[in-house]
């Protein structure tokens, strides 16, 4: 009887650990449906795969490297106020490196690790999407553009973002840190776990302070008719300036078209126009916080 019990033991011990091994599903049979976007029937996904073609400026591969990435509540534990996380925050790879991605799904409803940002010329709608419905295991590979820009990671399932699961990839040196990334920078709006009660005079908004009144600047005196030698010098400026820049620029839009050449240089615009703004933003905050001298009455 004893040995009977011991057998039925096991075989109930066995059978647990086959369904367990059964649940976590690896997806790497998924269907080509062309542009990099693969997909099965049971919830695997990946979107905006590219193995061999080079970004514009990417003489060659520089690093091929591999990465396995976790997700699920688990890994939401050290971050309190947070439901979901991934089990790293962030990473960081040289330009031009082929980067594939092992995403590991360890709960029982549906998590992305998607990468925003991208050149769309390349990675249909700027991104690159890896997601499993339930436990499981699916593979994607991308090609890191050049230069140094950081990369917002996350899972755009509604509200598993808001609730932890978010990271940033820099590439080269990164551009910038980005808000709110669990346990590496700091939130936007955070959450006071201190316990204690509501407090109006505590909770209100400091006063605004008093700005003295602006100095109405005198009206400035006509513009005189512009040389015609200063013209012709800045276009022969520009004209040396092109020259000198043709081959890194033949070089930084190699193999691209003229469709995706003009996308290339207006991503690059709007990321310049940002950093100008970043800095007109904290310059007025520097400003800002100074104390005004108030001028004396008459």
């Amino acid at each position: 009887m004893v040995k009977f019990v011991s057998l039925a033991t096991l075989v109930c011990a066995l059978s647990v650990t086959a369904v367990s091994a059964k649940e976590m599903q690896d997806h790497n049979q998924m269907m080509n449906h062309g542009d990099g976007h693969l997909m099965d029937m049971d919830g695997g996904m990946v979107m905006g795969q590219n193995t061999d073609t080079l970004p514009g400026g990417c003489d060659k591969i520089t690093a091929t490297k591999e990465i396995t990435v976790h997700a699920g509540h688990k890994y939401s534990e050290k971050f309190p106020g947070t439901m979901f996380a991934f089990d790293q925050q962030e990473f960081q790879f040289e330009p031009c490196t082929k980067l594939t991605v092992h995403f590991i799904n360890e709960d029982d409803i549906r998590h992305q690790w998607m990468m925003h940002g991208l050149p769309k010329y390349l990675y249909p709608k700027g991104m690159f999407h890896l997601e499993v419905s339930g436990p499981g295991k699916v593979s994607g590979t991308l090609i890191l553009p050049p230069g140094d820009k950081t990369y917002l990671v996350h899972c755009d399932i509604a509200q598993h973002m808001e609730k932890g699961m978010k990271a940033q990839l820099k590439v080269g040196k990164g551009s910038e840190d980005l808000p709110s990334i669990p346990g590496v920078t700091a939130a936007i709006f955070p959450d006071d776990y201190s316990g204690r009660p509501y407090d109006p005079k505590l909770d209100a908004p400091a006063p605004s302070t008093p700005v003295a009144a602006p100095v109405v600047a005198a009206a400035p005196a006509p513009v005189a008719a512009v040389d015609d030698s200063i013209v012709s010098g800045t276009t022969v400026v520009g004209l040396a300036i092109g020259f000198i820049a043709a081959p890194w620029l033949a070089k930084r839009f190699k193999g691209m078209s003229a469709g995706e050449i003009i996308a290339t240089v207006l991503e690059q615009v709007a990321h310049g126009v940002g950093y100008v703004m970043q800095l007109i933003g904290k310059l007025i905050k520097m400003v800002s916080g100074k104390n005004v001298i108030a001028l004396p009455d008459k």
